[in-house]
């Protein structure tokens, strides 16, 4: 390649990396904050993100002089929930299930060995979510995660293990590689799975999967609250909320779930 074409390449990486940074800061980023952060020159920076602006891909608050995703970037951003056909129907599935328990509401998927939140109905409640839409959790980590790889086999989800490894985020994270399996057991026999603080502490999540028209899983729809609202005790009646929403999203979608989860 050369050396004007790898500059080429590594700009448009740059852009990209700057454009995920304001995609997960809904308040907008200052061009020092977002050089630090990317590790560019503050020169850099604001010349990728002019470039960007002129493109409607960013665009600058003159009041706070805060960065954030434009116009340009939103549609380019909804090509991908239009190519996932489960995403706008799921909608008021979210909203119920966010209705029923008060806890905020979640669809994930898995991408690239990581569980992507694609959809979320927050809860009204202080501590709202987990993740944002297009977060992404360890998947051993995630209720989500967990509920999507009950559906594999165990010699997949073992193979996933020593790819990615099993790197815990809190004190209660699963670090072995039989601590998992014996969750998955337990997934598959009561048809949800738990995030119990082993994400984030102090926060639990409640998941199950929707099953798509050839029998696959499509994506996961989830709780996520306080520890101290979703209690061990309240933990299997969330169980079946959950799962009831994730069984009628599944119907609805013409959806073939397996034998199991029940």
């Amino acid at each position: 390649m050369s050396g004007s074409g790898a500059e080429g390449v590594k700009s448009v990486k740059r852009a990209l990396d700057l454009l995920t940074l304001l995609g997960v800061n809904d308040e907008g980023l200052r061009v020092s904050e977002l050089a630090r952060q990317s590790g560019l020159a503050v020169s850099t920076t604001h010349r990728l993100l002019t470039t960007l602006e002129s493109q409607g891909f960013t665009q600058c608050d003159p009041e706070t002089s805060a960065w954030h995703v434009g116009r340009a970037a939103f549609t380019v951003g909804t090509a991908y929930g239009r190519r996932r056909n489960f995403i706008a129907p799921a909608l008021p599935y979210l909203k119920r299930l966010r209705d029923q328990t008060h806890e905020t509401a979640n669809l994930g998927i898995l991408d690239n060995d990581r569980l992507v939140t694609v959809s979320q109905v927050e809860s009204r409640q202080i501590v709202r979510a987990i993740s944002p839409p297009g977060g992404h959790t360890p998947v051993f980590c995630s209720g989500m995660g967990k509920s999507l790889l009950a559906t594999w086999p165990d010699a997949e989800i073992t193979a996933l293990a020593e790819r990615t490894g099993l790197r815990p985020m809190t004190p209660r994270s699963l670090t072995t590689l039989q601590a998992v399996l014996t969750d998955i057991a337990q997934i598959r026999r009561r048809g949800y799975a738990v995030d119990d603080e082993e994400h984030i502490q102090g926060l639990r999540c409640v998941a199950a999967v929707v099953w798509s028209p050839t029998g696959e899983p499509a994506c996961a729809i989830s709780i996520s609250g306080l520890a101290a609202r979703l209690t061990p005790e309240r933990l299997e009646a969330a169980g079946a909320q959950v799962r009831d929403a994730a069984r009628s999203l599944t119907e609805h979608l013409g959806g073939v779930p397996p034998e199991w989860p029940g």
